[in-house]
């Protein structure tokens, strides 16, 4: 069964281009873990700051498994670009 993983994120102003470098990153690292069967990355058309993150995961323990072998430093560019806390939750497919 594939779960989604879904962030809302918000570049602070003027950090919009260093945000989705910072996205393009992470999804270069997550996309070949065990359990990744995909991302997406977009933006906002009405609103250049905002970014949605979708991770496609075989469960929530493949998810959670990845986030520990991660090098934490790939997200220290994300972070310095970020306007906030993203906004996170974990989805169910019902149709796809």
């Amino acid at each position: 069964m594939t779960i989604a993983r879904y962030y809302v994120m918000h570049a602070k102003e003027g950090m919009s281009a260093a945000l989705e470098t910072a996205l393009r990153a992470v999804t270069d690292a997550v996309r070949p873990l065990a359990g990744c069967e995909g991302v997406e990355l977009m933006r906002d058309i009405g609103n250049e700051r905002r970014f949605v993150f979708i991770e496609q995961w075989a469960d929530v323990d493949a998810h959670k498994a990845a986030v520990e072998i991660l090098d934490k430093a790939l997200f220290a560019p994300m972070l310095a670009a970020l306007d906030g806390p993203p906004d996170g939750l974990y989805l169910d497919y019902l149709i796809r």
